[in-house]
């Protein structure tokens, strides 16, 4: 299915030469697809195994993270709803593709600093798990890059603003208790640095063109000189402008598959998608009207998150890109509802959750590779123009 074409055969490379091909990205998802493709055979089984348990792992740790940020069963539990039946999640957990990878690591990222912040005594170890966490984040797909700097330089902000005498061998104040800068510096800048580097080691043994001792830096600008030098346009391109008002829809899979016709399209879910939008402009008023943290850093993860797409150098842009940005914008969406919840309007908050629900199962067959009736099925679920 759609970019399986590029990582199945780079994963099969690495398994049977040691090869490394599709240079254009970081090796680890494609060390992962190699995993389950040597624990459970070259199939569809093998082949998206491993991108299934990390679905897993980014709901569960998108759901602790919540809690960690805000202590509201309720806010936890509606995340957890809203990014399971939001589309994204859900359809790249079910194919070989990079980006699940990418989100897993990332949220288990955030939950284990959000858990530091609230329970200092664990800090020294949770910050371990985050920064080794972002480092092979960052080693599935570069699209987290930006969002990988952002733990450091809040744990940075958090302590100047503590205004401690001792900036850098200071345990006391905010944001962990026990830690100082120059151990937070480690952990959350140089720790990730260094898993992100064990990631290429098979690079360095490739048959073919490996990766010579002293050039990892420069081997960077050769990835970004790939990245841009894709110009050709595609049917499924799209801009944030289309990703935010989800109007650009990519079909991963329509074909007639074992006997019947059958489909996989890429889509955010049309109720959440667009209710996240004012979500997100109550989270930017509650951040700074109301001093609400777990608001404010909502906020600013999707505001970078989605902020590179414009002024990246990489002219051909896909709704996939939205992935981590949308992530962000269903945490708005659950803290926008937990606000109204505690506020005493219950039924009303239940009504969104509710939706979303039910229209992941009216969606489910287009999502899942269902069996269709004929190939025209597709027009059942096309809306608009973008999502055909």
């Amino acid at each position: 299915m759609f970019d399986e074409v590029h990582y199945l055969p780079a994963a099969r490379e690495l398994l049977t030469t040691g090869g490394w091909t599709n240079r254009e990205h970081p090796m680890l998802g494609k060390e992962l697809i190699a995993l389950g493709i040597a624990l459970f055979g070259d199939n569809a089984f093998g082949w998206r195994v491993l991108p299934a348990l990390f679905g897993a792992l980014a709901l569960y740790s998108g759901m602790r993270a919540m809690w960690f940020a805000n202590l509201s069963r309720f806010a936890s539990l509606a995340f957890g709803v809203l990014l399971g039946t939001g589309f994204l999640l859900f359809v790249h957990a079910r194919i070989a593709m990079l980006d699940v990878f990418m989100a897993a690591f990332f949220l288990l990222a955030l939950w284990h600093c959000a858990a530091a912040v609230r329970e200092p005594e664990t800090g020294r170890w949770r910050l371990i798990v985050a920064g080794v966490a972002l480092g092979l984040a960052m080693a599935s797909k570069w699209n987290v890059v930006f969002l990988a700097m952002l733990p450091g330089l809040a744990f940075f902000i958090a302590r100047l603003t503590a205004g401690r005498r001792r900036l850098i061998t200071s345990r006391r104040g905010i944001p962990v208790a026990g830690m100082a800068l120059w151990e937070a510096a480690l952990l959350l800048g140089v720790l990730p640095l260094f898993a992100y580097w064990l990631t290429f080691l098979p690079a360095y043994f490739a048959p073919e063109n490996p990766l010579e001792p002293g050039g990892f830096v420069a081997l960077h600008s050769e990835i970004m000189r790939l990245q841009a030098s894709v110009v050709k346009p595609h049917p499924y391109q799209s801009v944030w402008t289309d990703w935010l008002f989800n109007l650009r829809a990519i079909w991963y899979l329509y074909e007639p598959i074992d006997g019947a016709q059958r489909g996989v399209v890429l889509l955010g879910n049309p109720l959440t998608m667009l209710l996240g939008i004012p979500a997100m402009l109550w989270a930017a008023w509650a951040g700074v009207a109301q001093r609400r943290w777990d608001a404010l850093a909502v906020v600013l993860l999707f505001a970078v998150a989605l902020g590179m797409w414009p002024l990246a150098d990489k002219p051909i842009q896909f709704y996939y890109h939205y992935f981590l940005p949308s992530c962000f914008l269903l945490a708005a969406l659950a803290l926008a509802c937990d606000a109204l919840w505690q506020r005493g309007w219950r039924w009303s908050v239940l009504a969104p959750l509710a939706g979303s629900v039910l229209v992941f199962a009216y969606f489910y067959p287009i999502l899942s590779a269902w069996p269709l009736a004929n190939e025209m099925s597709f027009t059942n679920w096309a809306w608009i123009d973008g999502w055909r």
